[in-house]
């Protein structure tokens, strides 16, 4: 007789904030999906519906108070909820591209090793030129299967995990204590972190596709990368095992520039510069904010919320 390989349980883990049409169109997608799965859906006190389209066509809904939401806190609650093996994180704008985009990420856990593996993001067409860069830099058309031994050739690059569409075994995130609660951004690097430090893998699967991408701009690049410097300075930890993100952020600007004269834009250079100069602006400003007047970080954030939680 045949033997076949154990079937994994799955569960997609949606977080939902008003976003009744986005829902409604990534519900439709994951039908179409020949991986069977359990949906629960997270709402954070939304007012335009989401609620109910949520409570219509998940297995299970939750939902909390939107001052309660918090970025690690929200998925581990969502987490503990879902019986899957293996749990799917998309956000509410994430559009998988095709009907096998969950089996080709989940088979991927069929590798023992592999505690958490991310999936290709795929620009739409209206997104700006560095937005498509940067999705172009972070997702590649190769995949790969990165574990600690790789930090001195990746550093930080090595933890690197979207859960804009990610997956992780749950044994594995059982281990590592969940997501932590409390952090401005970052769950998914600072879980990659830990899993890699537990002995585990992290895979990159470019075959597994959904459509997602963000076009900032100037003044959400500099606060993105004030609460990127924020989450770094206040988890140090991440840089000290994982070396620290100037480096990456240099390979970054080489490869932003190479592909502004791949894409014949040199008149977009002068934006380049000032883009790039804020980020990196913001980011000092974030890994100093202890420094800062209180009343000032607050206003360089994107994550406002946040800070009414927090002790500056």
């Amino acid at each position: 007789m045949e033997k076949r390989d154990p079937v994994m349980t799955v569960s997609v883990i949606i977080p939902t904030y008003n976003a009744k049409n986005e829902l409604e169109a990534l519900i439709e997608r994951l039908k179409k999906q020949t991986l069977p799965f359990e949906l629960v859906v997270i709402d954070s006190s939304s007012t335009d519906g989401t609620a109910e389209v949520g409570q219509k066509h998940a297995d299970i809904f939750l939902s909390i108070d939107k001052a309660d939401f918090d970025h690690g806190g929200t998925r581990t609650k969502a987490a503990k909820a879902a019986s899957g093996e293996v749990l799917v994180f998309l956000t509410q704008d994430a559009l998988p591209t095709h009907e096998k985009t969950l089996e080709r990420l989940v088979r991927l856990f069929k590798i023992p090793v592999i505690g958490a593996a991310y999936g290709n993001q795929i620009p739409y067409e209206h997104t700006s030129l560095f937005g498509r860069h940067l999705r172009s830099f972070n997702y590649p058309e190769t995949s790969c299967i990165r574990t600690a031994a790789d930090r001195p050739r990746y550093g930080i690059k090595t933890a690197f995990l979207s859960d804009s569409f990610a997956a992780y075994r749950r044994s594995v995130l059982e281990e590592i204590g969940w997501f932590k609660n409390g952090l401005i951004v970052g769950e998914d690097t600072y879980a990659g972190a830990k899993i890699l430090l537990k002995g585990h893998a992290l895979a990159y699967c470019a075959e597994a596709r959904v459509y997602h991408a963000h076009s900032y701009t100037v003044a959400e690049e500099f606060k993105r990368y004030f609460d990127i410097g924020v989450f770094h300075e206040r988890e140090g930890w991440i840089l000290e095992h994982f070396g620290k993100a100037e480096g990456e952020g240099r390979r970054y600007i080489f490869s932003e520039l190479k592909y502004l004269f791949e894409h014949r834009a040199p008149h977009k250079i002068p934006e380049f510069i000032l883009r790039n100069s804020v980020k990196y602006l913001g980011y000092t400003l974030g890994r100093h904010y202890t420094a800062l007047p209180k009343g000032l970080v607050k206003s360089l954030s994107m994550h406002k919320p946040w800070w009414a939680k927090q002790a500056v």
